[in-house]
C-alpha cells in the first residue's frame, strides 16, 4: 500500500492541512516572544530561522528536514542564551518548527507540539510582569481565542496531558482543559461524535 503524502499515518487521521493549522498556532505564540530573545542576543538568527522554517510549511511547503534542523538549532540557541526569558523564547521558536512533526499517535506527550509554545509564551509574559500570574492567565485567554475549530478538533484526538510540577506544564494543562471545553460547531451534515469532552452544563 502506498502512503498518502497528504496525511500522516498513525492511530487516527491527521492531514497535512491540519498539521499546518497546528504549526500556524505555534508560530503565533513564538512570534510574540521572539523579540525577547533578539534583544538579548541580537547576533543569533537561529530562533527566527526556526519560525521561518515553520512558516514555510504553514504556507504550503513540504514538511522536510528543514523544520527538524531549525528546531534543533533554536533549542541549541536556547541553551546558550544569557537569561531565562531569552532561553524560553528560543525554545518557543524551536517548538514552532517542530510542530510540523506532530504525530498521530494517542499519547499525551504529543500535546506539547500543539500547546507548549503558547504556554511558554504565557510564562514569559508572567516573568516580564514581575511574576504576576494574572498576566499569564490573560495570555492564555488570548491563546484560547486564537485557537480555530480545526486546532481544537485535532487536540481532542489526543489524551489530556497529566500536568507536571513546572509552571509551563501547569499553563499548558490549563490551556488544554480550556480548549477541550470550548464548543466547536460540527460541519454541516456531520453526526455528533462522542470524543469524551463534554461542555459544562
Amino acid at each position: 500500500m502506498t502512503s498518502n503524502p497528504h496525511s500522516a499515518r498513525g492511530d487516527f487521521p491527521l492531514s497535512m492541512d491540519e498539521l499546518r493549522v497546528v504549526a500556524h498556532y505555534a508560530v503565533g505564540a513564538a512570534r510574540d516572544v521572539l523579540p525577547v530573545f533578539e534583544r538579548a542576543v541580537p547576533g543569533d538568527p537561529r530562533p527566527r530561522a526556526a519560525i521561518d522554517a515553520a512558516c514555510c510549511f504553514v504556507h504550503g511547503g513540504r514538511r522536510t528536514s528543514l523544520q527538524r534542523v531549525a528546531s534543533v538549532a533554536a533549542h541549541r540557541a536556547a541553551r546558550a542564551a544569557p537569561t531565562d526569558i531569552a532561553r524560553l523564547a528560543a525554545r518557543a521558536a524551536g517548538d514552532a518548527a517542530s510542530a510540523a512533526y506532530l504525530h498521530p499517535i494517542a499519547r499525551a506527550s504529543q500535546v506539547g507540539h500543539i500547546l507548549r509554545a503558547a504556554a511558554t509564551a504565557a510564562h514569559i509574559a508572567q516573568l516580564r510582569a514581575g511574576g504576576d500570574p494574572a498576566v499569564a492567565d490573560a495570555f492564555l485567554d488570548r491563546s484560547r481565542w486564537r485557537a480555530t475549530p480545526v486546532l481544537i478538533d485535532v487536540l481532542r484526538r489526543y489524551p489530556s496531558p497529566a500536568g507536571g510540577s513546572g509552571r509551563i506544564a501547569h499553563l499548558m494543562t490549563t490551556l488544554d482543559r480550556s480548549l477541550r471545553r470550548t464548543p466547536v460547531p460540527a460541519p454541516a451534515g456531520a453526526q455528533p461524535r462522542d470524543d469524551g469532552a463534554e461542555a459544562s452544563a
